[in-house]
């Protein structure tokens, strides 16, 4: 469908067209571009084909150095552009494919880019939103006879995290340093994290026009206002936290680092892969309800990747569809109070559980509490990270001989600074 061959495991074949921002070494300016099999297209070298009646008088937002102000036009411009990307890249369309200065301009190997942060991120929320996550959480600490805290199924649960230690794949991320209390009739002590562990996630940035102070985003409108999708690893200090959220939740556990890849997934590219909402009991309140499938089959795994070794092991496989609440509840009940979100707000899932324990999202699981020591081959176990190891989250949706995929998303542990 393309005129560039994409291998049928490629994860952005002619159905996908993420967006991204990069630059090269020859020119360091940071960019729009759009990924396409093993090339990346520089959206800057074709804005003056986007002259559609949403995007003729606006091809200035495809100058900027990040996607808030593409972001911020809206589904209907999004739409539009997707339409001239996918015919820009037609095999039937002659601009890029028979233009050799224009090409080698426009479309650069992707081995030869650097990636960027998509999006100036003003804010970012992080929801608890897999009832198996929260389940195995609840017994791990609290026991099989209360799992579950009485609010868990009538409100999204999330925190207001930190959007300056929001990363890109690629990006080290050292290991923190705080108090713990490593016995319940001991003082607390400080020193680095022991029990650095990953959470398997995914985000989406928030677009459209912003909401004004005071005015929620209703359910219905939520669609309006969700950009695309990525991945996101939620770094997480368990020792601190347990010492810590006690009384408001999680806070130096939490801001040292949130890794995110590069790629930006449309939703209007996801919308093939739509399965049935998860069946809510008791139901929602009226301002969460929604018809509509808004889950999506999303195959995901992590794997990791201990220093020195040539081969990571992978250590969990899941799939989005497992979440209980949908991206359009969150939303819907992030702005409920009036809270004004703005284009480029980042909003991530939460750990992200499956059912068996071959599909859970976090070691915290995975090792139950360290428990269940996982084996990495050669000798090596892990009940948490280690420093060295090199945690990669992957995800695709499966087409009929194609994909449409997220990349990466990759961190290496750093020792802690002492």
């Amino acid at each position: 469908m393309s005129f560039i061959t994409v291998d049928k495991d490629n994860d952005f074949s002619y159905h996908n067209l993420p967006y991204g921002v990069f630059s090269t070494t020859s020119d360091e300016r940071p960019r729009i571009g759009v990924a396409i099999g093993d090339y990346v297209l520089d959206v800057s070298q074709v804005k003056q084909f986007f002259t559609g009646p949403q995007l003729s008088s606006r091809q200035y937002v495809f100058e900027d150095k990040e996607l808030n102000s593409f972001m911020g036009l809206g589904r209907t411009a999004w739409s539009e552009a997707r339409t001239t990307i996918q015919r820009l890249l037609s095999q039937n369309e002659g601009i890029l494919r028979d233009d050799e200065n224009l090409r080698e301009k426009a479309l650069i190997p992707s081995r030869n880019v650097t990636m960027h942060l998509p999006a100036h991120i003003g804010d970012y929320t992080d929801f608890f939103s897999s009832l198996d996550h929260a389940t195995n959480c609840g017994i791990i600490f609290r026991g099989k006879e209360n799992p579950l805290l009485p609010n868990w199924k009538y409100i999204p649960v999330a925190y207001h995290g930190r959007a300056s230690s929001v990363v890109i794949s690629d990006t080290p991320v050292r290991r923190p340093s705080g108090q713990t209390r490593p016995s319940d009739d001991q003082p607390p002590v400080f020193g680095p994290c022991r029990l650095l562990d990953f959470e398997l996630e995914m985000a989406f940035f928030v677009g459209g026009e912003p909401n004004k102070l005071g005015e929620p985003i209703t359910i219905d409108q939520t669609e309006d206002h969700i950009f695309g999708m990525v991945l996101m690893n939620d770094w997480s200090a368990r020792d601190i936290q347990k010492w810590e959220y006690v009384p408001l939740g999680p806070f130096l556990a939490k801001n040292f680092g949130t890794t995110v890849s590069p790629w930006v997934v449309t939703m209007e590219a996801l919308k093939p892969f739509a399965t049935a909402n998860p069946v809510q009991d008791p139901a929602p309140f009226p301002y969460l309800r929604h018809s509509d499938p808004y889950t999506f089959d999303i195959n995901i795994d992590v794997k990791i990747k201990p220093e020195g070794r040539a081969q990571s092991v992978t250590v969990t496989r899941s799939n989005f569809k497992h979440m209980y609440w949908t991206m359009k509840q969150q939303l819907a009940h992030h702005t409920v109070t009036g809270c004004n979100v703005n284009p480029g707000d980042l909003l991530g899932s939460g750990t992200i559980s499956g059912p068996t324990p071959d599909s859970y999202g976090s070691m915290l699981e995975l090792s139950w509490r360290g428990t269940k020591p996982l084996d990495l081959g050669a000798g090596a176990t892990r009940r948490f990270l280690e420093d060295g190891d090199e945690v990669i989250l992957s995800g695709y949706c499966q087409g009929e001989g194609y994909r449409v995929g997220f990349g990466h998303a990759s961190g290496k542990v750093l020792p802690a600074k002492v």
